[in-house]
């Protein structure tokens, strides 16, 4: 039985008609730049989240990207970010023209480390980007207060967590603001790139708003130099649509997550700890072990998906090491990026492939 990393096919299926009727929608109008979907959408996401606004925008780097400028933060600024995510954490910090510092992330659920974020905080740092790596949100009230403490901006990257919660709140209403991707492999995903900005500041929305539109809010006058990062139309119709489906397609990634906590049991195989604040989105189901290159043999043999995310801790990427950091610099960050390991978790995979899934994980044997 070959089972997938990924499969949309029963997802999409599912909304195959919704999504059809909502392209000849946008197709029939001919409006397809910041129209009546994008509205409904915003809307409802922010609703969703419990925010007081949301913005439309291109992709999630650029969500990041546009917070920091609309927040005032570049040239001779830092900016605080994981040693361990997916790089566009960082370059949002480097297209804004602040630095990127790194923090370790702690090892129970790969999120920064507070017990180690006050020690780089410096009278040049501006903000905080808290990443709620593969779906979960760790301790975030520690980083909060540290934060509120030093009167820094404090930004999710939720990224990879839509409908993931914390303390009873979802992400994208936790901090100043919340940057969201909407990649196609996302739980909430387009058919393309697209992503989000979530605020309850409103000043900071319409500026977010007006950056992403060439600096401008009224046709041909330009208040400053903007960017072209919208959110069409036609993402916006397909989003609102699975929007009404997420939390049914979250209840079935729980179902697939407690199965594999529960009944795999290979001593080789470290399973992902659950914060007890917090629900996970269960965007990457992610494993670590000593063993991956011997894993990832074992389970191209028995054709099992897997994918690692993510294989170079930050501050060891080429891209980053003008910045002056060793190997060692970041022992947790880089166990995760030697480790790591993701299984098979997507709504709508059936029972007898998790069965396997888990017979082959817990069939592997040191070699």
């Amino acid at each position: 039985m070959k089972i997938s990393f990924v499969d949309f096919a029963p997802m999409h299926e599912e909304i195959r008609a919704d999504m059809l009727h909502a392209f000849e929608q946008v197709y029939d109008r001919g409006w397809f730049i910041g129209g009546d979907h994008c509205d409904s959408f915003e809307k409802n996401f922010a609703r969703f989240c419990g925010s007081g606004y949301c913005v439309g925008c291109g992709n999630g780097l650029d969500a990041l990207h546009m917070i920091l400028l609309a927040s005032g933060i570049g040239v001779g600024d830092e900016v605080i970010v994981p040693a361990q995510t997916f790089i566009a954490t960082a370059l949002a910090v480097d297209y804004s023209g602040a630095k990127p510092v790194f923090v370790d992330i702690e090892p129970d659920y790969h999120t920064l480390d507070p017990s180690l974020l006050e020690r780089s905080i410096t009278s040049k740092t501006k903000a905080i980007i808290y990443v709620h790596l593969y779906g979960q949100i760790g301790n975030l009230q520690a980083v909060t207060d540290i934060a509120r403490k030093h009167n820094i901006l404090l930004i999710e990257d939720a990224a990879q967590a839509q409908g993931a919660t914390y303390k009873g709140r979802r992400a994208g209403s936790l901090a100043d603001a919340a940057g969201f991707s909407f990649y196609p492999g996302k739980n909430l995903g387009a058919l393309g790139d697209a992503g989000a900005v979530c605020t309850d500041s409103k000043a900071l929305a319409q500026q977010i708003r007006m950056m992403g539109n060439y600096g401008s809010d009224q046709k041909y006058v330009h208040e400053y130099k903007g960017f072209n990062s919208r959110l069409d139309e036609l993402q916006a119709a397909f989003l609102d649509i699975k929007l009404t489906y997420l939390s049914r397609w979250h209840a079935d990634r729980e179902r697939i997550a407690q199965r594999y906590l529960t009944e795999i049991k290979n001593p080789l195989i470290q399973l992902p700890k659950q914060n007890p604040d917090s629900r996970h989105a269960w965007h990457i189901f992610a494993i670590l072990t000593e063993q991956r290159e011997q894993l990832k043999k074992w389970l191209d043999l028995h054709e099992i998906g897997y994918q690692i995310h993510y294989p170079v801790a930050m501050h060891l990427h080429q891209a980053y090491r003008n910045l002056g950091y060793c190997e060692g610099d970041f022992p947790v960050a880089e166990k995760n990026a030697l480790q790591e390991l993701s299984l098979p978790i997507y709504y709508g995979i059936a029972d007898e492939q998790v069965n396997r899934v888990i017979d082959v994980i817990n069939s592997y044997i040191e070699r």
